[in-house]
């Protein structure tokens, strides 16, 4: 780009290349915030887009449910008290949670709640826009003295996908009043993220992952997409392999989750998305990325400074969840 000339007068591009994305979405953009003090004026993500322009994505969070029981023998069982069966009772619930609709018959509301605007008047559209909530149980621990002992501990992670509306405080109180877990006492709480990265550094944090959407009339979105217009038109474009997902408006949002979940989710930075590869290829097994990819976002990333009208006096923010210090009951916006 600037052996080109492409980077306007008084512009600086900064491209990071950073760790434990997988691992925790953001913690990267955590520490450049943080502790190195960059706040660009805005970002663009290289994530997969499928040949799209991604303006926001649902948040998520890291949920663990503990229940206690009473270990005995196996052979007397009703001298104890299982584990193991009262978290199959919450199982079930959870399950529910994410199943169920949420009419008047429905005991457990379920997550698709958040896109009537009866359960969420403030933020339903946005809500339809990036899809509803989701959550599973993704795994299950337990504590028994033996095989042949009845379970004295049980516990369970949940994957937990955040549309707008939704608050990491709402999504805890879901677990907590579920039938089952008032019954069995279950007590919910947040994981807390410590793993340390490849130079031993722990930088702590909690698992929680907030929710962002960009206004479609954002400069920064904007910039991408005159950027991709200018050199391909207004329709995504690829291999001819890749493009049965691709018929699909050229601004749009991600399905997964991404670091914008630090960049503009916790910080306010605005970030818009473009990158090579497909959403779908993501931790499957034999994952392609077309060539092809790679050489159209290299030129749209190189055009994209030239592209850019500054931010103007607009708002780019139409939707962001904040952080744990954030007031929870409205936008951070």
């Amino acid at each position: 780009m600037k052996d080109l000339g492409l980077i306007p007068e008084g512009y600086k591009i900064l491209v990071t290349a950073t760790v434990q994305e997988e691992d925790c979405d953001g913690l990267c953009w955590q520490y450049i915030h943080n502790e190195d003090k960059i706040k660009p004026e805005f970002v663009v993500s290289t994530e997969p887009t499928d040949g799209g322009i991604y303006r926001g994505h649902r948040g998520r969070m890291e949920i663990r449910v503990d229940v206690k029981g009473i270990s005995c023998h196996g052979s007397a069982p009703e001298r104890g008290d299982n584990a193991i069966y009262k978290m199959a009772d919450i199982l079930k619930d959870v399950e529910a949670l994410n199943a169920n609709g949420c009419e008047d018959k429905d005991a457990i509301k379920g997550l698709v709640k958040m896109l009537d605007p009866k359960f969420n008047p403030n933020h339903y559209e946005d809500a339809r826009f990036l899809g509803r909530g989701t959550c599973t149980v993704s795994q299950i621990f337990f504590t028994s003295p033996s095989r042949c002992a009845v379970a004295d501990s049980c516990s369970i992670s949940i994957d937990r996908r955040m549309t707008a509306g939704e608050t990491w405080e709402s999504c805890l109180k879901e677990i907590e009043d579920l039938p089952a877990c008032k019954k069995h006492g279950a007590k919910v709480s947040m994981y807390l993220y410590d793993r340390p990265a490849w130079t031993g550094l722990v930088y702590e944090t909690e698992c929680y992952f907030p929710t962002w959407i960009n206004r479609e009339t954002a400069g920064h979105v904007q910039a991408v997409a005159d950027a991709h217009k200018a050199l391909y038109g207004d329709k995504r474009i690829g291999s001819e392999t890749a493009m049965n997902l691709r018929n699909r408006p050229l601004i749009d949002k991600w399905t997964f989750s991404t670091n914008g979940v630090a960049i503009q989710g916790r910080y306010g930075i605005p970030c818009v998305g473009f990158g090579p590869g497909a959403e779908s290829q993501a931790h499957a097994p034999n994952e392609i990325i077309w060539k092809q990819d790679l050489v159209t976002c290299a030129a749209v990333y190189a055009l994209v400074p030239s592209m850019y009208k500054g931010k103007g006096d607009e708002d780019v923010c139409q939707f962001r969840a904040g952080g744990t210090d954030t007031t929870s009951d409205k936008s951070a916006c």
